[in-house]
């Protein structure tokens, strides 16, 4: 029954998500106007795709960030059973961990009212660090996993946040987590100890439901999705610090998680079922949609041509599962 009761609630959470709408982002420099969409330019098409994986609904193996291998394993967050995976593409699915789950239940956790595992990263020793909330002060915050080993927290991050989003930058040593509720990108070192705020921008806040989501690392900035306000931001990093906020794209209804194709964006649009290409200069394409199966996407992570695409089924209610496909680009 606590199973079913936790899959009621994400389906309440998910069509927040999906019948939200994205407000125009404030004029400034470097804004962009709202993205026009339509299906991809000739030089950037699906090949083919397929569903490779199909996860269990009721199991909570909804996923929800993810981590390519150079050996093709995705290791995954499934976000209501709080647990970390390795998904061969095609083949098994194998739990690395799963986190205890508070005295309350979980329901305390700001805004969804249970306590989950959100994003992931992989280091190039075989280390997995993912983020947990949970509601709890004792239990929220960043946590290393080494190879057949047990979950350690290495940071703690504030329990009336949502950490969501997580990326590293390998160069400095240093993670950025978004927190989708307090409007936040802070940073951690990647030996641990303590977090810091690294910006609480406008641009990063809620404005109902969610806001800052996911986030990655490039070319001396950090990116970032606004799922309330529908945005792809960048901030410059300057010694250390965020330079002014740059809004890239707009209009990007439930954008989630993303991946970068060369200078562009591969973006997954949680509600309207949609993985878009974003150009440099903030238009869009729609690479895939509900009618190749995506099933709420949450997360994209590219490897040579190929795009790993996985959806959580938030709203369908009917299959969370990992899409390929396979891309040409010219």
């Amino acid at each position: 029954m606590r199973r079913k009761a936790i899959i009621t609630v994400i389906l309440t959470a998910g069509t927040a998500v999906a019948l939200s709408t994205a407000p125009a982002s404030a004029a400034g420099a470097g804004t962009p106007a709202a993205m026009s969409q339509s299906r991809p330019a000739a030089h950037t098409q699906v090949v083919r795709s397929r569903i490779a994986n199909h996860f269990d609904l009721l199991a909570g193996q909804l996923p929800e960030n993810v981590a390519l291998a150079p050996d093709g394993t995705a290791y995954v967050t499934f976000a209501a059973a709080r647990q970390v995976a390795a998904v061969i593409p095609g083949g098994a699915t194998t739990i690395l961990a799963t986190m205890p789950e508070p005295a309350d239940g979980g329901v305390h956790t700001p805004v969804l009212k249970f306590a989950l595992t959100t994003g992931i990263v992989r280091t190039a020793d075989g280390t997995l660090y993912f983020l947990y909330a949970s509601g709890d002060a004792g239990s929220t915050g960043l946590y290393r996993l080494r190879p057949g080993g047990a979950p350690q927290r290495i940071a703690a991050l504030p329990a009336d946040g949502l950490p969501n989003g997580l990326a590293l930058d390998e160069r400095t040593g240093t993670f950025y987590a978004t927190d989708s509720v307090l409007g936040t990108i802070t940073t951690v070192p990647l030996r641990g100890g303590t977090a810091e705020v690294w910006s609480a921008a406008p641009e990063l806040a809620a404005t109902g439901f969610l806001g800052a989501n996911g986030v990655q690392v490039r070319r001396g900035a950090v990116w970032a999705t606004n799922l309330d306000q529908g945005t792809l931001l960048r901030v410059p990093v300057r010694h250390g610090r965020p330079g002014q906020v740059e809004v890239r794209a707009t209009g990007l209804v439930g954008i989630d998680d993303f991946a970068f194709l060369g200078d562009d964006v591969l973006a997954a649009l949680n509600g309207p079922n949609q993985v878009v290409r974003i150009a440099p200069d903030g238009t869009s394409t729609t690479l895939l949609d509900a009618a190749d199966g995506l099933q709420n996407p949450t997360s994209v992570a590219v490897r040579d041509d190929t795009a790993h695409v996985f959806s959580a089924a938030y709203t369908t209610a009917a299959d969370p599962n990992l899409l390929l496909a396979q891309l040409s680009c010219r």
